[in-house]
């Protein structure tokens, strides 16, 4: 809603105009557009903080730290959190300017809801005069400690991860499966809100409510652009209707506060006007968000479920890591000899009997895919250690996976054996009462160390000048030989491989034989008989 100058009270003197924005701007979306416009909104709110400039600011830097918010799950650079320290100073002292400048407009609409006979009493009204004195008050002190926030703001810094920071997200393509998994992220926490807020309407829960879709929308709108399209309007209104009703909320409560009511009479008739317009408002909600055509679930069928969920889980750990991993493009060489050595063991049947719970308290066969995808997300994790230190690289790795918030689509015990596996994929063996292996059930210790013992052995194979695809492995006469090309056994690699595969014999009780990959025979060049 626009700002306008009370019609019932005294205008002060008006501060200078804010300078103008282009005619018709080229609309911008993403990080970078989000960072310079906060550089411009400086400029223009502190030309006198006015309601439109001040609320802008505010919404430039919160879509600024939201975007941080999602981004920070997939690049842990410290950057990000400097970013959103610097930014959030600012917006709260804003914040408060911002809620006067809002109240002033509500006290004036609500004042001039009256019927006709009644409209020039407006004036008069005692509860009227007292709210305005009240938020006039207030808004010329906000001002002033917003102006000091706002000389204080390192525009300098900012400008820097303006230019550094976007690049960073780019890495990942807008409307990607990782984009679509972190925006279910955000549907759930705003969906659980939902829930909450329907089950106890209280004013908490509804202002919850209505930061958590703003989350979401601004994660649909900057990452996944066809879905914006599609939503960008409904996520608009419903943030908008919960807006207002927290705004009459804040009213109300103001209201009370400063004893604006001097009786009963006056206090009933502004509780009615406030409850009829919260009420209109919370009841559109409803008929947006509740029944079989609730918008949650036009929402959720476009957002990864199923296999797809897992495949969105797995690539989203995959794309932390090499925010992480310096050498990244050895963790997927690992990754993918890995996922050949295990399927050459699943083949033998030597894999496929590995009991691992299925759920709290039960035991069961734990299925083949479960454990691949687990094995996989080690490899591609099993050197973010490196970005702290390169000595006991492996144990930091272990450490950081664990403090890793659980991806949607993976349970606990699934990241914590990945943990476990990345930790042994190099360094002393894994001991039945070592600390890591205490933190698995006894069924998945079994289960970790064969993994453990398959992604050692995938680490040494990775050698120089190697076709990772050329791998083969058979089991014959209670022996494991794996073909490998590129393996030389005059070759320096040859001891480190020899030495890795130890894990992996001790848990399999079979000897493991590595030979070089026999070379096709090459087709006989015909005789020239000339």
């Amino acid at each position: 809603m626009a700002a306008r100058a009370s019609t019932l009270a005294v205008v002060p003197k008006p501060a200078p105009a804010p300078p103008a924005r282009p005619s018709n701007p080229k609309p911008k979306v993403g990080l970078r557009a989000w960072m310079e416009r906060v550089l411009v909104e400086c400029d223009r709110a502190a030309a006198g903080f006015e309601a439109d400039p001040v609320h802008d600011l505010r919404v430039a830097i919160r879509r600024c730290r939201s975007l941080a918010d999602g981004l920070i799950a997939l690049d842990s650079d410290p950057s990000w959190k400097e970013m959103k320290k610097a930014g959030r100073k600012l917006f709260r002292a804003l914040g408060e300017l911002r809620d006067m400048q809002v109240l002033e407009e509500w006290i004036e609409k609500l004042a001039e809801n009256k019927p006709e006979n009644e409209k020039d009493d407006a004036r008069n009204d005692p509860v009227v005069a007292k709210l305005l004195d009240y938020v006039h008050s207030r808004e010329h002190e906000c001002k002033d400690l917003a102006r000091k926030d706002l000389d204080q703001f390192d525009r300098k810094r900012w400008r820097q991860w303006s230019r550094t920071l976007p690049r960073r997200a780019a890495r990942v393509r807008p409307g990607s499966l990782v984009y679509l998994h972190l925006a279910l992220e955000k549907w759930t926490d705003a969906y659980e809100l939902h829930k909450r807020a329907i089950r106890n309407r209280s004013q908490v829960a509804l202002h919850e409510l209505r930061i958590g879709i703003k989350r979401f929308r601004y994660t649909v709108e900057n990452f996944l652009p066809e879905q914006h399209a599609r939503w960008g309007n409904d996520l608009k209104e419903l943030q908008d209707l919960l807006g207002e009703v927290h705004d009459l909320d804040v009213l109300w409560n103001t209201a009370q506060s400063i004893q604006a009511f001097p009786d009963l009479e006056s206090r009933r008739r502004w509780r009615e006007k406030i409850t009829y317009e919260r009420s209109r408002r919370v009841e559109r909600y409803r008929e947006m968000m509740l029944g079989k055509g609730s918008l949650w679930r036009v929402w959720r069928a476009e957002l990864p479920q199923g296999p797809q969920l897992r495949a969105a889980a797995l690539i989203r750990l995959r794309v932390w890591a090499s925010y992480l991993d310096p050498g990244f493009a050895h963790s997927q060489r690992v990754a993918q000899l890995a996922l050949h050595l295990y399927d050459g063991l699943s083949r033998a049947g030597i894999m496929n009997h590995v009991e691992a719970p299925a759920g709290h308290g039960s035991v069961s066969h734990a299925p083949a895919t479960d454990a691949r995808e687990i094995l996989q997300a080690a490899a591609f994790m099993h050197d973010v250690g490196k970005a702290k230190a390169h000595n006991n690289h492996h144990k930091r790795s272990y450490r950081m996976i664990r403090a890793l918030p659980r991806p949607l689509g993976w349970s606990p015990r699934e990241l914590e054996l990945a943990a476990v596996v990345a930790r042994y994929h190099r360094g002393a063996l894994p001991r039945p009462r070592g600390k890591a292996m205490q933190s698995l059930d006894l069924p998945d210790r079994q289960l970790a160390m064969r993994l453990a013992g398959v992604l050692r052995l995938a680490k040494a194979l990775d050698m120089p000048n190697a076709a990772p695809s050329k791998l083969t492995v058979e089991l014959s006469d209670h022996v494991l030989r794996i073909h490998c090309a590129g393996y030389s056994p005059l070759d320096r690699t040859a001891e480190n491989i020899a030495a890795a595969r130890h894990l992996l014999e001790t848990v399999l009780r079979l000897p493991v034989i590595v030979k070089p990959l026999p070379l096709a025979h090459p087709h006989p060049r015909p005789t020239n008989h000339h």
